[in-house]
Protein backbone atom coordinates (compact mmCIF):
# COMPACT_ATOMS: atom_id res chain seq x y z
CA UNK A 1 0.00 0.00 0.00
CA UNK A 2 1.26 3.51 -0.26
CA UNK A 3 1.00 6.29 1.56
CA UNK A 4 -2.42 7.72 1.75
CA UNK A 5 -2.24 11.50 1.70
CA UNK A 6 -3.78 11.18 5.30
CA UNK A 7 -0.79 9.43 6.56
CA UNK A 8 1.17 12.40 7.54
CA UNK A 9 -2.08 14.28 8.61
CA UNK A 10 -3.31 11.36 10.76
CA UNK A 11 -0.28 10.41 12.45
CA UNK A 12 0.90 14.24 12.92
CA UNK A 13 -1.84 14.48 15.41
CA UNK A 14 0.46 12.21 17.19
CA UNK A 15 2.20 14.95 19.98
CA UNK A 16 6.40 13.35 20.26
CA UNK A 17 9.31 14.97 22.19
CA UNK A 18 12.81 15.99 20.40
CA UNK A 19 15.77 14.92 20.56
CA UNK A 20 19.36 15.68 19.05
CA UNK A 21 21.28 12.23 18.13
CA UNK A 22 24.60 12.76 18.78
CA UNK A 23 27.89 11.12 18.21
CA UNK A 24 31.99 11.06 17.22
CA UNK A 25 32.67 10.01 13.76
CA UNK A 26 36.35 10.45 13.00
CA UNK A 27 37.29 12.99 15.36
CA UNK A 28 34.39 15.38 14.47
CA UNK A 29 31.12 15.77 16.51
CA UNK A 30 28.17 14.74 14.11
CA UNK A 31 24.45 14.65 14.89
CA UNK A 32 20.78 14.75 14.24
CA UNK A 33 17.58 16.19 15.31
CA UNK A 34 15.37 13.19 16.09
CA UNK A 35 11.62 13.13 17.01
CA UNK A 36 11.02 9.29 15.89
CA UNK A 37 12.80 8.05 19.05
CA UNK A 38 11.39 5.71 22.28
CA UNK A 39 11.45 3.76 25.12
CA UNK A 40 12.35 0.03 24.60
CA UNK A 41 12.76 -1.63 27.16
CA UNK A 42 13.32 -1.70 31.21
CA UNK A 43 15.07 -5.19 31.23
CA UNK A 44 17.82 -4.79 30.18
CA UNK A 45 17.49 -0.99 29.42
CA UNK A 46 17.06 -0.16 25.43
CA UNK A 47 16.04 2.18 23.33
CA UNK A 48 14.87 2.69 19.52
CA UNK A 49 15.38 5.34 17.46
CA UNK A 50 14.25 5.86 13.55
CA UNK A 51 16.48 7.52 11.15
CA UNK A 52 15.47 7.87 7.77
CA UNK A 53 17.23 5.70 5.26
CA UNK A 54 18.23 8.91 3.85
CA UNK A 55 19.98 10.50 6.06
CA UNK A 56 23.52 11.13 6.04
CA UNK A 57 24.53 11.42 9.21
CA UNK A 58 23.14 7.90 10.74
CA UNK A 59 25.95 6.09 8.80
CA UNK A 60 28.45 8.02 10.59
CA UNK A 61 26.85 7.74 14.10
CA UNK A 62 26.25 3.62 13.00
CA UNK A 63 29.69 3.44 12.33
CA UNK A 64 30.81 5.23 15.89
CA UNK A 65 29.05 2.33 17.51
CA UNK A 66 27.72 4.40 20.42
CA UNK A 67 25.95 7.92 20.54
CA UNK A 68 23.99 10.32 23.21
CA UNK A 69 20.63 10.90 22.80
CA UNK A 70 20.04 14.75 23.79
CA UNK A 71 16.51 15.29 25.55
CA UNK A 72 15.36 18.72 24.08
CA UNK A 73 13.72 21.59 25.71
CA UNK A 74 11.79 24.00 24.42
CA UNK A 75 14.33 26.09 24.82
CA UNK A 76 16.10 24.11 22.62
CA UNK A 77 14.60 25.18 18.97
CA UNK A 78 17.21 26.58 17.49
CA UNK A 79 19.23 23.50 18.57
CA UNK A 80 16.83 21.28 16.64
CA UNK A 81 16.79 23.93 13.48
CA UNK A 82 20.36 23.44 13.41
CA UNK A 83 20.79 19.89 13.66
CA UNK A 84 18.02 19.18 11.80
CA UNK A 85 19.69 20.49 8.56
CA UNK A 86 21.93 18.88 6.02
CA UNK A 87 25.99 20.40 5.04
CA UNK A 88 27.67 23.16 7.13
CA UNK A 89 29.04 22.33 10.68
CA UNK A 90 26.03 21.79 12.81
CA UNK A 91 28.16 21.78 15.43
CA UNK A 92 30.16 25.61 14.97
CA UNK A 93 29.50 27.39 18.15
CA UNK A 94 26.82 25.35 19.74
CA UNK A 95 27.95 24.63 23.46
CA UNK A 96 28.67 20.98 24.35
CA UNK A 97 30.87 18.58 26.23
CA UNK A 98 31.75 14.90 26.03
CA UNK A 99 29.25 12.67 27.51
CA UNK A 100 30.58 9.41 29.61
CA UNK A 101 31.03 7.63 26.27
CA UNK A 102 32.56 10.67 24.90
CA UNK A 103 29.60 11.73 22.42
CA UNK A 104 28.30 15.42 22.35
CA UNK A 105 26.03 16.30 25.32
CA UNK A 106 24.56 19.30 24.31
CA UNK A 107 24.16 22.15 26.77
CA UNK A 108 20.98 22.59 28.73
CA UNK A 109 19.13 19.35 27.67
CA UNK A 110 16.62 18.27 29.77
CA UNK A 111 18.21 14.70 30.11
CA UNK A 112 21.00 12.28 28.11
CA UNK A 113 20.98 8.91 27.35
CA UNK A 114 24.50 7.09 26.46
CA UNK A 115 24.01 4.18 24.22
CA UNK A 116 25.75 1.66 22.32
CA UNK A 117 24.30 0.71 19.03
CA UNK A 118 22.84 -3.40 19.32
CA UNK A 119 21.09 -3.83 16.25
CA UNK A 120 19.11 -2.44 13.24
CA UNK A 121 15.99 -3.48 11.55
CA UNK A 122 14.57 -3.23 8.07
CA UNK A 123 11.67 -0.57 8.42
CA UNK A 124 10.65 0.45 5.31
CA UNK A 125 11.88 4.18 4.57
CA UNK A 126 13.79 4.05 7.65
CA UNK A 127 15.81 2.08 9.87
CA UNK A 128 15.26 0.87 13.00
CA UNK A 129 17.93 1.26 15.40
CA UNK A 130 17.84 -0.89 18.82
CA UNK A 131 20.63 0.23 21.46
CA UNK A 132 21.15 -0.89 24.73
CA UNK A 133 21.42 1.87 27.53
CA UNK A 134 24.82 2.71 29.03
CA UNK A 135 24.29 5.91 30.84
CA UNK A 136 21.69 8.71 31.55
CA UNK A 137 21.09 11.14 33.96
CA UNK A 138 18.59 13.96 34.22
CA UNK A 139 20.46 17.76 33.67
CA UNK A 140 17.00 20.48 34.41
CA UNK A 141 13.53 21.00 34.60
CA UNK A 142 11.97 22.98 31.70
CA UNK A 143 9.18 22.65 29.51
CA UNK A 144 10.10 19.91 27.01
CA UNK A 145 10.15 20.69 23.38
CA UNK A 146 7.41 19.00 21.32
CA UNK A 147 6.73 18.48 17.64
CA UNK A 148 2.83 18.31 16.80
CA UNK A 149 1.36 19.10 13.39
CA UNK A 150 4.78 19.76 11.59
CA UNK A 151 4.92 22.66 14.44
CA UNK A 152 6.61 23.24 18.06
CA UNK A 153 4.12 23.16 20.40
CA UNK A 154 3.95 23.88 24.03
CA UNK A 155 2.72 22.06 26.85
CA UNK A 156 -0.48 23.95 28.49
CA UNK A 157 -0.52 24.91 32.03
CA UNK A 158 -3.41 23.01 33.65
Amino acid sequence: MTAAPDYKAVLGRFCTGVTAITAHSDGQPVGFACQSFSALSLDPPAVALFPARTSTTWPRIRSAGQFCVNILADDQREVCRRLGRSGADKFDGLGWRPSPNGSPLLDDSLAWIDCVLEREVDGGDHTIAIARVTGLAELREAAPLLFYRSAYERLAAV
